[in-house]
């Protein structure tokens, strides 16, 4: 944030703030006056404060997270065998923490902030400095995977449990070992300590929850009542309380001191993988298998909220100091940090029929939608608020997109026109003319020059952007166009069409270079590599194809989907593999050169160049953003 910026301009930024309050904010029944004298959002406003105030993307599976005690950072342990720390503010890695040999399954701060425990699948706790990233003692003694770790408040001690059925309470000064308590008849899950350090709490794929005495290692409650493996422990900061949740898919609080079950939190649909007290203890955190997070009030049991979000399993969860912020990680690679006061997450609504194309812009920032209601909206991804909505088309809308830098939105219609719009200030640029029937899909050029679209009249067109001008007619298919694209440095244009074909032109002259025949259903469509060698294509004959466009040569035919392959996002950005999703409700990462599939998700996932493959409307449409 610039702060010089505010602090000159505070007025207008405050003005600015009010516009986009949510419509039941404190904030805005404080300042209602003020509110009055500044420009309405007439639609897309969210009531409440969106749930999700940060997302971090991990680049490998999230196993486990934790806040430091003054809320400023997270730290994650992730399936890549690395720890991350977090900046809160920022969203930034600070500190990556290498080391360990095998994926990492729990992780802690230090109460003072200082430092860092792990455990790991390698079968070692190792304790770091959260400043420097150095390691300052590697702990060794279990004999299989470490599952569970936390200091004591004092920062002295460190609990660990591991699947040898034992837990173990080290030395965090010397590394030297000072406890090993003996019980669990299958492996232990969980540990924790109570905030005085007397206590440990351990649960175990035993179905069993047990209380320690961390002095003398003796036995102080066995706590019975799950009815599947007890996956994770917590004592209340008081330490008159211990949560657990279970594969059972409930989550149980108990009374320390009689051992008595409290209560039995049921809403979790799959195995409950993490629990958590906020400070206070009037509230309890679990996530869980079923995708969700899920906020319980510690004494009357009801469920407050329910955080939707994360596209895979949950894994842990954590409560900041002050109980304000929930960070919950997952098996999507995604951290996400919620208001745990706030309502529903953010949803964009305004349209008043169905929503026909939606594209991110390349940030991710902002979302365009176009509508058969004939409207353009702009939104804001973070917020969720309604930023412009774009008047003009008079039948509705059926493609839009961005120009790479955001400035510009480009739509289709099927009034048979296309329109470039001021992204900023929502204003038409130009209305391009010369379709004879319904224009299908639009794109920019990289730069922003130029216009390519395809039409039901089964032309394909490019137009110059700044003078409105048609700069070439393509004529060759002998049905309507349905996709059209720019190669990366504007030489050339590939088109798919209900003819079966794909074709590839030069952009310059208007010539047709090549005809790549095959598919035997309509093509629904197309893209090319980012260095424009090769051109990959859908077709509702349940394929994808991967053409060479020097040789014009088939590499690949892809065959999986068991629906048709009806929208074909892209190449990743280094050429490596190709995204595709169906209508049969999956996305498919396919190895561009081998053409073997390499997996399939339902949900939105990350690929490992870093893009980000996100699902928008129901119409199946997706994008990849590259932050």
């Amino acid at each position: 944030m610039n702060f010089e910026a505010v602090q000159k301009h505070s007025m207008e930024v405050y003005q600015s703030a009010l516009v986009w309050i949510p419509n039941k904010s404190l904030i805005r029944k404080i300042y209602v006056a003020d509110v009055r004298r500044v420009p309405k959002v007439t639609l897309g406003l969210p009531d409440l404060w969106d749930q999700t105030e940060f997302v971090m993307q991990n680049g490998s599976e999230v196993e486990s997270v934790a806040f430091s005690q003054d809320g400023s950072q997270v730290v994650s342990g992730s399936w890549d065998g690395m720890l991350r720390i977090w900046n809160v503010t920022t969203g930034g890695v600070e500190a990556e923490l290498k080391g360990h040999t095998d994926l990492v399954t729990s992780v802690a701060f230090s109460p003072d902030g200082s430092r860092v425990v792990s455990g790991s699948k390698d079968e070692t706790v190792r304790i770091w400095n959260a400043m420097t990233g150095g390691l300052e003692a590697e702990l060794k003694g279990h004999t299989d995977f470490v599952t569970s770790v936390a200091f004591s408040q004092d920062g002295s001690q460190v609990v660990s449990g591991s699947r040898d059925e034992t837990v173990r309470i080290w030395n965090a000064m010397t590394g030297g070992l000072e406890a090993e308590l003996k019980g669990h008849t299958d492996p232990v899950t969980s540990v924790a300590f109570s905030q005085d350090g007397s206590q440990v709490v351990s649960g175990s794929r035993d179905e069993t929850v047990r209380i320690w005495n961390a002095m003398t290692s003796g036995l102080e409650a066995e706590l019975k009542g799950h009815t599947d493996s007890v996956t994770s422990v917590a004592f209340s900061q008081d330490g008159s309380r211990v949560v657990s949740g279970s594969e059972d898919k409930t989550v149980r609080i108990w009374n320390a001191t009689t051992s008595g079950l409290e209560a039995e939190l049921k809403g979790h649909t799959d195995w409950v993988t993490s629990v958590a007290f906020s400070r206070d203890g009037s509230q309890v955190v679990s996530g869980s298998w079923d995708k969700t997070v899920l906020i319980w009030n510690a004494t009357t049991s009801g469920l407050e909220a329910e955080l939707k979000g994360h596209t895979d399993e949950v894994t842990s969860v954590a409560f900041s100091q002050d109980g304000s912020q929930v960070v919950s990680g997952s098996l999507d690679r995604i951290i996400r940090i919620w208001n745990a006061m706030s309502g529903l997450e953010a949803e964009l609504k305004g349209h008043a029929d169905f929503v026909s194309s939606v594209a991110f812009s390349q940030d991710g920032s902002r979302v365009v939608s176009g509508s058969s209601d004939i409207m353009v909206r702009i939104w804001n991804a973070t917020m969720g608020g309604l930023e412009a909505e774009l008047k003009g088309h008079a039948d509705f809308v059926t493609s839009v997109t961005f120009s790479q830098d955001g400035s510009r939105v480009v739509s289709g219609s099927r009034d048979k026109t296309v329109r470039i719009w001021d992204a900023t200030m929502g204003g038409l640029e130009a209305g391009l003319k010369g379709h004879t029937d319904w224009v299908t899909s639009v794109a920019f050029l990289q730069d922003g020059s130029r216009v390519v679209s395809g039409s039901v009249d089964r032309t394909v067109r490019i137009w110059n952007a700044t003078t409105s001008g048609l700069e070439a007619e393509l004529k060759g298919h002998t049905d309507e166009v349905t996709s059209v694209a720019f190669s990366q440095d504007g030489s050339r244009v590939v088109s798919g069409s209900r003819d079966k074909t794909v074709r590839i032109w030069n952009a310059t002259t208007g010539g047709l270079e090549a005809e790549l025949k095959g598919h035997t259903n309509p093509v629904t469509s197309v893209a090319f590599s980012q260095d424009g060698s090769r051109v990959v294509s859908g077709s509702r004959d349940k394929t994808l194809r991967i053409w060479n466009t020097t040789t014009s040569g088939l590499e690949a035919e892809l065959m999986d989907h068991t629906d048709e392959a009806t929208s074909v996002g892209a190449f990743s950005q280094d050429g490596s593999q190709v995204v595709s999703r169906s209508e049969d409700e999956t996305v498919q990462i396919w190895n561009a050169t081998t053409g073997n599939l390499q997996s399939r998700a339902t949900s939105d996932i990350i690929l490992p160049d870093g893009g980000r493959v996100g699902r928008i409307g129901s119409s199946g449409r997706f994008h990849i953003v590259y932050q």
